[in-house]
């Protein structure tokens, strides 16, 4: 039965909301979070993780899964204040205002709508294989890195998306049906998978190497976390949150879903990790035994060409086992199809509500906030949701070409699950909060800090790319949020946005760190990091005191509020080019492994502090707090009378 709230109704720019049907289940939320962790990462990541940590790549998934429960606790005590569909990019607005949740949204916006093409990719990458000779998906070599070919494997991507696509057009009650039925399955396999190669074909002596089990140092198995899909493995746990403003009962259910599916997660995928490695049969895949980091080097033999494909497939196969050949290799491939697709159509429904909460914080033209009147879902935004989908999905693109990047945009992203609860325990003390998390003064810094350690392990090469596709957006602040609004003049909003984005470009072209296929990490191929950083930073904050000095009051007061932010970032992203993930030819590194980390949340501290004093009571919070209730009215009479 749906939560209705009697009392005033919540402000014009909640409208939509009242719209939303409230369908969801406690069980189908969690499922939504459990079907979304449990995708194409189980298939691929694995292999890299031993590749680059050996035998102690089982830490990184209890520690990666760790820190991502930490992040969930903060968004859990939020959620039950304040349910709503869209929430992740919401909460920046109602706690910094515009240029802030701006930031923000864009960078979840970019992280969210990718994801299906990546769950798609996943598929092709698994099967293209065993595909018919006829059918060249993959370009060679076929390896876990095989970008798709052109057309036959974006095609086939194309149609996945596709089917995604008219999953959730059918609406959230299908959605979660279909998505609870289709877990049974993706539970059942991975789980399996363990049970069968820990008692059938498991080897203990693969967890014995002469150098010990981090054969590749302890620096590895953390610079794994973000880089090898680990992190990106469970990030699903924001499916609650994001789907939260079409749950039955979000107060109770939401805070639920979210720990438990974490939990889950850390379970299944540290089990998962340990039967890979000892399922390793060394001479099938042609290497000599404990070679690890020979698993992600290119080769010739048949096995190995398998195991960088296929990798769970391959351990089958190696096996020997009559079972695990003739039967679970097959099954597995089966679940290549289910596992990443089931993953897909609901990230692609978060996508959707992605671009609908930016249309609700007035981000997006109106027409992106449009609910069916029949489903009662976001269509337009899930339309949008499609189109951005299918452009990451272009030619030329593998799995692991995506993961690190969207990885660590999204934990960026998460920063400020911290930061929002402290600011709501000001701002908004009287809401209910059926779910209170205790230390909540101990808890939102961790969160934060556990945020900032993943996007600083991600590593300079990831960093860089993440600095040049968020600063991009920023000319939209300008053209679509500020200058429409009055924040700022409108001509010299357009003019600002203009000009930095031409400056912007040509410094991402000029210093060859992105748009170039030199490598990252060898400074030989780029300009002179330090100028060309200070010439970065000249960009940013002249872009940001140009919204400042053409700014009304009020747009003046955001600029200020988010100055935390545009430092935070900028600061991160210099450290990680001197330390341990960062540029391999400084030797000796300027900072080293744990120092160079200890920083990074020394900085990460202070930004916290900052970010916690910069919020305020935003008209928006103010307006909700009013209402004395932080749910919306389920306003099902007005809805029709609000389509467009």
């Amino acid at each position: 039965m749906a939560v209705t709230v009697e009392g005033p109704k919540h402000s014009a720019t909640e409208a939509s909301d009242r719209q939303l049907k409230r369908v969801l289940s406690r069980s189908q939320l969690l499922m939504l979070s459990l079907g979304a962790i449990i995708g194409s990462g189980w298939l691929f990541s694995a292999i890299t993780a031993d590749s680059l940590a050996g035998p102690a790549s089982y830490v990184s998934w209890i520690v990666g899964g760790i820190l991502v429960l930490f992040i969930a606790l903060s968004y859990a005590e939020v959620a039950t204040m304040l349910p709503r569909s869209g929430a992740i990019v919401r909460y920046p607005h109602l706690t910094h205002g515009g240029y802030t949740g701006f930031i923000l949204g864009w960078a979840y916006l970019l992280a969210s709508a990718s994801v299906p093409a990546i769950e798609a990719i996943a598929t092709v990458q698994y099967i293209g294989p065993q595909a018919p000779a006829s059918w060249h998906l993959l370009q060679s070599p076929v390896t876990t890195s095989s970008i798709i070919n052109f057309p036959e494997g974006w095609l086939f991507t194309v149609v996945l998306l596709l089917g995604f696509f008219f999953v959730n057009l059918y609406g959230a009650r299908f959605l979660g049906r279909l998505n609870n039925t289709v877990m049974v399955w993706k539970v059942a396999m991975p789980v399996l998978t363990f049970i069968l190669i820990f008692f059938l074909s498991f080897h203990s002596h693969n967890f014995a190497p002469p150098g010990g089990e981090a054969t590749a140092g302890w620096h590895e198995v953390f610079y794994i976390i973000p880089g090898a899909g680990i992190i990106f493995s469970f990030l699903g746990f924001r499916q609650a949150l994001d789907f939260g403003g079409e749950a039955r009962n979000p107060q109770r259910d939401i805070p639920f879903a979210t720990i438990v599916s974490v939990l889950i997660g850390i379970v299944i995928y540290t089990l998962l990790q340990v039967a890979f490695t000892g399922g390793i049969v060394w001479h099938f895949f042609g290497l000599k035994a404990n070679d690890y980091a020979g698993l992600g080097a290119p080769s010739s033999a048949a096995g190995h060409i398998l195991v960088t494909a296929s990798p769970f497939y391959a351990i089958m196969k190696a096996s020997g086992v009559a079972f695990l050949v003739s039967v679970m290799s097959y099954l597995l491939i089966a679940d290549a199809i289910v596992s990443p697709a089931g993953t897909g159509y609901i990230y692609l429904g978060t996508g959707g509500r992605t671009i609908y909460g930016m249309g609700v914080s007035g981000y997006f033209p109106s027409q992106s906030v449009r609910v069916s009147p029949r489903t009662r879902i976001p269509w337009v935004a899930l339309v949008a949701s499609l189109l951005v989908a299918i452009a990451f999905s272009a030619p030329e693109k593998s799995w692991f070409g995506l993961v690190g990047i969207i990885t660590s945009m999204t934990v960026f992203t998460y920063i400020m699950g911290g930061v929002s609860l402290q600011i709501f325990r000001k701002t908004a003390p009287d809401l209910a909060r059926p779910y209170r998390l205790g230390a909540a003064g101990f808890w939102a810094p961790v969160s934060f800090l556990a945020a900032t350690a993943i996007v600083y392990w991600s590593g300079f090469a990831t960093d860089v790319e993440l600095i040049a596709l968020l600063f991009i957006g920023l000319p939209l602040y300008t053209w679509f949020f500020a200058g429409p609004r009055g924040l700022m003049n409108r001509w010299a909003a357009n003019a600002v946005g203009v000009v930095f984005l031409v400056a912007w470009v040509l410094l991402l072209h000029w210093g060859h760190w992105i748009l170039s296929s030199a490598v990252a990490t060898d400074p030989k191929e780029h300009a002179p990091f330090v100028l060309w950083y200070v010439l970065v930073c000249v960009a940013v904050y002249a872009f940001t005191a140009a919204c400042w000095l053409f700014g009304s009051t009020e747009g003046r007061h955001l600029v200020a509020r988010s100055i935390w932010l545009v430092t935070y970032i900028l600061a991160e992203v210099l450290l990680s080019y001197y330390g341990a993930f960062g540029v391999t030819a400084h030797i000796p590194k300027l900072l080293t492994f744990p120092i160079d980390t200890v920083w990074a949340l020394v900085i990460g501290l202070v930004c916290f502090y900052w970010a916690v004093a910069s919020g305020y009571e935003t008209d928006e919070i103010r307006t909700i707090t009013d209402t004395g209730s932080g749910l919306v009215p389920d306003d099902s009479a007005e809805a029709s009378s609000l389509q467009g």
